[in-house]
This record gives structure tokens, C-alpha cells and sequence, in this order.
């Protein structure tokens, strides 16, 4: 079955300021037809590096893809390095700069000799009209492999694509057929969770199976992929079915919502809220929660007590509990909550006080509270990672806690 490789086109993608968005776009698209995207370049503007990555490409996939590059001036290189490639030679073509010219005229602008540049199209390429901007892109089928030139501003690129490349692939694609079901988890190691589910997944050869680390989450992508829809999705179902039995509730998402977002639907359904206060996180947890949107519908604010002052002062920790057990403790944590939990009238409240570091000999241990309707909480945890993932991880272990308590 067919696989694809894009490379997009750009010196400014290899800056920190840019990022190739069009990759996840068409990777997207591609997957909908059971195309899998099995590599992605960054390419700078400059001419042989461009050639190299096109005749690899073209030399590994059937599908290639390129993106950007396809605009007026000197660095844009992308049809010139194709025709390289391929050993075609590049031919001007007066209709559609004709097209580009009476495209300007529309807006009222003349158009500069420099367009010109974008009239020339690679011998036996097809047209691909641009209904957004002025450079058109190109399609091209050399031994076997199918070539797609594409302009690199998005709305351009999307619009192309489906209108013009879709219709193509469609045409010339063997019936194929991808099927996927992900996991999102907590309150397990990426190791540990490998090790749990790894004799299932090797059971099934078809099967890709990817395990990620994300800001103190595991996340299990499966895909299958067949020439039968029916059998894509037999395979990936099966599969599924026993990692989700073996994993349990430590799994919070099964369609890729947030773990905030989890917990807010769960306190929506019970026309319950939701008040936080925040010491080591400083507001990180609040703004995760409200981030969702609609989440006014279940939390009604939070608190941000770094200091004991305040801590005393805005959430009635007593002074002298801070003083025998100290900020970090499983008492003030448990009465920040409650605290919070009877000045806002919520339902439910989180709290969240620890040491984020970077010294210390209690870095990373934290204390997450949790008070609701019919009692207190807290739960001891003792997280790894520099200070932001120390702050992140406790975000993590907050939300589940109230998930948790929650029923999800």
C-alpha cells in the first residue's frame, strides 16, 4: 500500500518563530485515505539540499509532498529543484500568467515583472489552480511515484488540496483504509505501562503502536491499516478492547480530550463546581481549568496563596498549623481546600502546595487537597523533573484526584 513523505519548503521553519503546520493538515487528509505519512522534512531555501530530499523521497514513497517555496522571489526554488530532480526542464506558460496578472488587476494592482516566475511549470505537470493566492501548484507522476507541488500559506494549501489533489489521489489509490484509537493516561510510568501492555500489541503484526510522554501524561496511539475498512477496524477493536481492560482507570481519555476537560464534563453532568487554591503552582491549575471552553459552567475562581500570610489570611489556614506542620504538609493542604471550598460555595476544591525547587532536600514533594461535599482529602506525592515539570506533574495529579473522586 502506498506511503507518503512531505517535505516542506522554508528557511523560516527552521526558526524557532515558524512552525510547519500544513504537515499535521495533510497528514490528516492523507490518513482519511489510508495513506500513512511515514516521514516529514524541513528543507532551508537552498537548491541541492532541496534535490537531495526530493530524490530520497521520491526514491522511499509513492506519495511525495512538497509545501511552500512556490512564490515570486529568488528563494523560492521548490519548482526548480523538482525539475532537477526529475530531469525535466521548466517551461513558461503564458495563460497562467496571464491568470496571475488579471488577478492583481482585480485588486487593483499592477503586477511586477518578478511574478513572472511563478508561470513557469515543470514539463508534464498538470495545473493546479490556486482559488486563494497567485502561485498555482503542479502535480506530477514520474515511475510510479506521485509528486504534489503546493503553496505554503494554509488557507491557499487546504483549499488546493481538497479541491484539486483529493480528487486525483482518490483516482489512482488502491482501496486502503487506516483505523486508529488512542489513550490518554495518568498515574503511570511510560515504562510501566509498556511493560503492562507490550504482550498485546506484539500480538497483532499489523499493528503500529506508539507510546508517548506528554507533560506528565502517557498517551497509546493504535493504527491499522488494511485494504478492507471492515478488517482495519477488527484488528485495532480487538486490540483495544484488551489494552483498555488492563489499563483501567488510570486511562481519563479515550478520543483525546484534556484531562481538564474530562473533569469539567464530569462536574457539568453533576451540576457541580469547582474552586482551587493554588500555593507551588501559582495559578497554573486555574488556567488549565479555564483554558476548556464554557468552563464557567462548573468553576467559579481560585485562589493563589504563596505566601502563609495569605494562605491564612484569604483561606483561615491557621497560623499555628503552619507553624507546627509547615506549608507543605497533608493538614494545610487539606484545609486550603476547605478553605476555598466555604468562601466560593463550590462544590468541590482543589488545593495544591509543595516544593517545585530547584534546591532543597523535599524538591518535587507535594501535597494535593481535595475537599467536597461530605469530607477532606489529601493525597502525598513526591514528583521528579526540574521545577516547570514538578508544577505541571502536580497540575496532573490534582485533576485526577478530582476525576477520580468524581467516578470517571
Amino acid at each position: 500500500m502506498p506511503d507518503a513523505e512531505i517535505i516542506a519548503v522554508g528557511s523560516e521553519l527552521l526558526t524557532p518563530q515558524r512552525l510547519d503546520t500544513n504537515s499535521l493538515y495533510l497528514t490528516d487528509q492523507l490518513n482519511a485515505l489510508g495513506v500513512e505519512v511515514v516521514r516529514k522534512t524541513v528543507v532551508g531555501d537552498e537548491r541541492e539540499r532541496l534535490v537531495d530530499s526530493i530524490l530520497g523521497a521520491a526514491a522511499r514513497s509513492e506519495i511525495v509532498v512538497l509545501t511552500g517555496g512556490l512564490g515570486p522571489t529568488e528563494d523560492d526554488l521548490t519548482r526548480e529543484a523538482v525539475a532537477q530532480a526529475l530531469g525535466r526542464t521548466l517551461e513558461f506558460d503564458q495563460a497562467i500568467c496571464d491568470q496571475i496578472e488579471e488577478r492583481f488587476r482585480r485588486f487593483g494592482r499592477k503586477m511586477v515583472e518578478i511574478n513572472r516566475r511563478q508561470a513557469y511549470l515543470i514539463s508534464g505537470a498538470q495545473v493546479l489552480h490556486n482559488d486563494r493566492g497567485t502561485a498555482p501548484g503542479q502535480w506530477l507522476e514520474q515511475n510510479g511515484v506521485a509528486l504534489m507541488l503546493l503553496p505554503g500559506p494554509p488557507n491557499e494549501l487546504k483549499s488546493m488540496f481538497e479541491r484539486e489533489c483529493l480528487p486525483r489521489l482518490e483516482k489512482v489509490l488502491p482501496a486502503q483504509a487506516i483505523r486508529t484509537r488512542q489513550f490518554r493516561c495518568v498515574g503511570i510510568p511510560e515504562s510501566d505501562l509498556d511493560q503492562m501492555i507490550s504482550p498485546v500489541y506484539k500480538q497483532y503484526p499489523t499493528l503500529a503502536t506508539t507510546i508517548l510522554a506528554v507533560s506528565g501524561e502517557i498517551h497509546v496511539h493504535l493504527r491499522a491499516r488494511s485494504a478492507r475498512a471492515d478488517e482495519a477496524e477488527a484488528v485495532v477493536a480487538e486490540a483495544a478492547e484488551k489494552i483498555d481492560a488492563l489499563l483501567g482507570d488510570r486511562v481519563y481519555s479515550r478520543n483525546g480530550d484534556s484531562l481538564e476537560k474530562v473533569a469539567g464534563d464530569l462536574l457539568r453532568a453533576r451540576h457541580a463546581t469547582l474552586s482551587v487554591a493554588e500555593s507551588i503552582t501559582g495559578g497554573l491549575l486555574g488556567g488549565r481549568i479555564t483554558a476548556v471552553p464554557s468552563a464557567s459552567d462548573y468553576y467559579v475562581g481560585g485562589f493563589l496563596t504563596y505566601s502563609n500570610e495569605m494562605k491564612t489570611s484569604l483561606l483561615g489556614v491557621p497560623a499555628e498549623m503552619l507553624a507546627e506542620h509547615g506549608a507543605v504538609s497533608e493538614p494545610v493542604a487539606k484545609a486550603m481546600a476547605q478553605g476555598a471550598k466555604v468562601r466560593t460555595g463550590s462544590s468541590y476544591a482543589l488545593s495544591i502546595t509543595g516544593y517545585a525547587g530547584p534546591d532543597g532536600a523535599n524538591v518535587g514533594l507535594v501535597f494535593i487537597g481535595l475537599a467536597y461535599p461530605d469530607g477532606v482529602e489529601a493525597r502525598r506525592v513526591q514528583l521528579p523533573g526540574d521545577r516547570e515539570r514538578i508544577r505541571m506533574f502536580s497540575t496532573n495529579t490534582a485533576l485526577d484526584v478530582l476525576r477520580r473522586k468524581l467516578g470517571g
